[in-house]
């Protein structure tokens, strides 16, 4: 765990841990904004996600509330849609969109959608290099083996291609999101649009920050090992 207390870590890291946190706030002030913007169709996150779902033909697909706030997701084990408590029940432009967007997920199931399935592959070997790849880095300083050093890069270089591989699945489905929402009617007027748009992209922007988090840190480990081996 040496390697994460450095000033150099810091150098990197300092400035990732910064983006994240101006992103988080602004993702919440934004979803507060519009949480508390009434929907003019009255239908709440469960409501519109069950008109969209009969209206895109997808009768299998289930919805669940589930506790939280913004936990948010779609499971494609069992083509379920679960929706955060306030999502599920309130009757707002926030919940309209969130809903929506973890519909474009369903739908990018449905379709195959290739960067969800290319995601899907990633998890099992990211999951595992997020414990194995300081390991690989420290035995192969201790031992003066730069090969398995090396190698502990590349898994934590997972996490960034992860990252990576998450924005066009994710732009995709609230770019479905928008499209069902204003197709069907359930959205009405420009103000209701200009609501959703900010939601769905202030969500977006999290997952910008995080893949600019995974390179960083990625860019220090191979500043760390290139320095080691100097």
């Amino acid at each position: 765990m040496f390697l994460y207390y450095n000033f150099d870590y810091l150098i990197f890291m300092i400035p990732a841990f910064l983006i994240m946190m101006i992103t988080q706030i602004y993702v919440n002030s934004t979803y507060r904004k519009w949480s508390n913007v009434a929907s003019n169709s009255r239908l709440n996150g469960a409501q519109a996600a069950q008109t969209l779902i009969r209206r895109e033909g997808l009768p299998n697909l289930q919805i669940e509330g589930v506790r939280g706030n913004l936990t948010d997701h779609y499971d494609p084990r069992s083509k379920t849609l679960r929706l955060s408590e306030k999502v599920y029940s309130q009757a707002s432009v926030a919940s309209l969109a969130i809903a929506a967007h973890e519909l474009g997920h369903a739908l990018q199931d449905a379709d195959d959608y290739f960067p969800l399935r290319f995601r899907a592959m990633l998890i099992p070997a990211v999951n595992i290099g997020s414990y194995m790849g300081w390991i690989f880095i420290f035995i192969g300083l201790l031992l003066n083996f730069p090969g398995l050093s090396w190698v502990g890069v590349a898994v934590f270089g997972l996490g960034a291609l992860f990252a990576l591989a998450t924005i066009p699945v994710e732009f995709n489905a609230s770019s479905r999101a928008k499209q069902m929402l204003a197709e069907s009617g359930i959205i009405m007027g420009d103000d209701e649009q200009r609501g959703v748009n900010a939601v769905l992209n202030a969500a977006a922007l999290t997952y910008v920050a995080a893949l600019f988090t995974a390179v960083m840190q990625l860019l220090y480990y191979v500043s760390f090992i290139s320095g080691r081996r100097r």
